[in-house]
């Protein structure tokens, strides 16, 4: 019982306020918990796409509103009742006999098929990590074309099986859906194999980050073969928890300088592995090894350009997104995103110089936060643009949120923005 609800109404006066002239009168009605079922279903019908946007969110609506508001013409409507039924949704099946049940599951059917993503997402979101969930509509989700909706159920839902994933995998119904299942906890080799049987390599990146991915050793060993050229595999490889027998001799011919370093800093290389990266190390500092397409040169933070003004453009004509940021980071484009994350992040540019000199982990995160970056893509900022060691990269929770908090976060950037002022570059 709400505050709204202390004082009871009749039958008579909820009928006359439910025909009240003020919109706002029926939705206080709409939004009571005591209120009669036929009111509540008569409130369903109302004229105001408000008032029956608190008649979906309402728990004490009867179920038969489920089905009606399941295809309300207002998209507030239908979120709204996305958000409340997810909840219901637990143990629930296709062959449902119960009457309430059953209408709760044929209300979630036309949810997970609306024509509008923002509604089909809301539903992926609440039931991504619901163990019983509905195995149907969490497979309808799962198969989505736009990948804001099959994206949650397919990095998260227990309820997809190893079958599922593969055939999914297979399909690629939505872009980005391969990526998503490689980011799972606990990838099982089968569908490993099956990630790199697709050849996308942002997907393989992914699954080379994920520490918990079961991946043949076979299978990281032939990746290895094919990674002299992509860029983007190399430092996962390195941070990979175990490398096939001579992985690590092979690799020391292909990688930069920086991540050579981190190689050698395994634990678990023998003795002539190690003496063998080792060699190769010494023939670069001698000049004698070295080759542009292997080392590339570090990038001088101090004196980058910061195209600052084009990143500024770009934000007013909402142009953007991490998906112009990602472009950048892979055509190592760093004074690009350096300029978009100061654009996006309103700091100092010098602060973000700091941040970036120092290889600063904590520094990187905290002004990625500032500026609406994804931690998982912050992550990448870390490796490929500030080139951190991947023993000092912070990764993102298994949610996909930051491990840092916030207010250590707010002390890298008060920290750097106070440097940045007194002119300590």
């Amino acid at each position: 019982m709400t505050a709204a609800d202390a004082e009871s109404l009749s039958y008579e006066e909820a009928r006359e306020l439910a025909r009240d002239p003020d919109p706002k009168a029926r939705a206080a009605l709409a939004n009571r918990a005591d209120i009669m079922p036929e009111v509540l279903y008569y409130l369903a019908e109302d004229e105001d796409p408000e008032v029956r946007r608190v008649v979906a969110e309402n728990s004490a609506a009867p179920h038969q509103t489920d089905i009606l508001l399941a295809s309300d013409t207002a998209v507030e409507v239908r979120t709204g009742l996305a958000g409340k039924i997810s909840h219901l949704a637990p143990g629930l099946s296709a062959d449902e006999q119960d009457a309430v049940r059953k209408s709760t599951y044929e209300a979630l059917e036309i949810l997970a098929r609306d024509q509008l993503t923002v509604v089909r997402q809301v539903l992926s979101e609440t039931l991504k990590d619901v163990v019983d969930a509905p195995q149907d509509i969490i497979s309808t989700l799962a198969h989505d074309t736009d990948i804001e909706v099959a994206g949650p159920v397919l990095e998260f839902s227990p309820q997809l099986t190893e079958e599922d994933l593969i055939e999914i995998i297979q399909q690629s119904p939505a872009q980005g859906a391969i990526k998503a299942i490689s980011n799972r906890k606990n990838v099982q080799e089968k569908v490993s194999d099956a990630v790199v049987a697709t050849d996308d390599i942002e997907a393989i990146a992914d699954l080379l980050s994920n520490d918990s991915a079961q991946i043949r050793e076979k299978t990281l060993d032939d990746l290895i073969d094919r990674a002299s050229d992509i860029d983007l595999w190399h430092a996962p490889l390195v941070a990979r928890p175990k490398l096939p027998g001579g992985a690590a001799a092979r690799m020391a011919q292909f990688l930069a300088d920086n991540l050579l370093d981190v190689l050698q800093q395994r634990t678990d290389l023998d003795a002539d592995t190690l003496d063998a990266v080792k060699s190769v190390a010494h023939e670069r500092l001698r000049g004698e090894g070295s080759s542009g397409s292997y080392a590339a040169p570090a990038q001088d933070f101090r004196t980058m350009p910061i195209p600052v003004d084009v990143a500024e453009r770009l934000l007013k004509a909402r142009k953007l997104g991490e998906d112009v940021l990602l472009k950048a980071i892979k055509a190592s484009d760093h004074s690009f995103v350096l300029a978009a994350i100061v654009t996006r992040a309103h700091i100092d540019p010098d602060a973000a110089r700091r941040i970036f000199v120092e290889k600063s982990a904590k520094g990187v995160v905290a002004v990625a936060r500032k500026a609406g970056i994804s931690a998982k893509l912050a992550v990448q900022i870390q490796q490929r643009v500030a080139r951190i060691a991947p023993s000092d990269v912070i990764m993102a929770e298994d949610d996909g949120s930051y491990a840092m908090t916030d207010d250590e976060m707010d002390f890298q950037l008060e920290f750097y923005d106070d440097l940045a002022g007194k002119g300590e570059l």
